[in-house]
Order: C-alpha cells, then structure tokens, then sequence
C-alpha cells in the first residue's frame, strides 16, 4: 500500500511539473530548467522548475499563466507565491515543486540551477 501511494503521489507530482512547463511555453517562458530533487535528502521539494521571461510584465503572465494551467488541467492551487511586487524574481510554491520565474540578470546572479550538485537536471528546449 505505501509503495502504491509513493507512486501515485510522484505520478500526481510529474503531471503538475508536466502543467506548469504547459504554463510557461504558453508565454514564451525561456531555457527551462528542472532539477529533479528526488533522490537528495532533506530537500525543501521534489522538484524545482527555473525559468526566465524578458520583462517584468513577461514574468507576471507568465506566473499567471502557471496558476491558471494548473488549475485547469489539475485543480492544483499555489500554497504560496512571492515576488509580484517587483517582479524580478517570482517564486510559486506548490509543495512538492517550486517554480522560479527570473528576469535573466537576477537569474544569472543567484545561479539556482548550481545549488545542488546531485539533482538530476533537465533542460527544457525553448518553442522558438
């Protein structure tokens, strides 16, 4: 029975990753980045999704855009969501996975992408 519910409940999480990456290309999000947390001990989630937009107002449809696939395609709503109020870095937290949405200047600073040298890392290739 636990074995079924890990499944099912990495099965519900992969879907969620599946929506948000959904939510991103729809507007133009770049150079996705999913670093798969699973296999390190004491993380904060499962996965990690990192991504850029060019503007601050790309950014904010982009965040948009997250919330509202996910709630579509999964009746998933954010349990938190910072960083609207300048709009340079954008975190939504959905539990099991944590979505950045960077202006690429600020993305470049902090290096998200470098903090855990064991997660497994996917790049997402960009639409256009």
């Amino acid at each position: 029975m636990q074995k079924m519910c890990t499944t099912l409940k990495m099965n519900n999480t992969k879907a969620l990753v599946a929506a948000i990456i959904k939510g991103i290309q729809e507007k133009k999000g770049k150079d996705i980045v999913v670093a798969d947390l699973t296999n390190i001990d004491d993380s904060i989630c499962d996965f990690f999704i990192i991504c850029q937009g060019n503007s601050p107002a790309q950014l904010e449809a982009i965040v948009r855009s997250i919330a509202e696939t996910a709630e579509k395609d999964l009746k998933e709503k954010p349990v938190g969501l910072d960083g609207f109020r300048n709009s340079e870095w954008v975190a939504i937290d959905y539990i099991d996975v944590i979505v950045h949405v960077f202006l690429p200047s600020v993305r470049e600073f902090y290096q998200l992408e470098n903090l855990w040298a064991d997660a497994k890392l996917t790049t997402i290739p960009n639409l256009d």
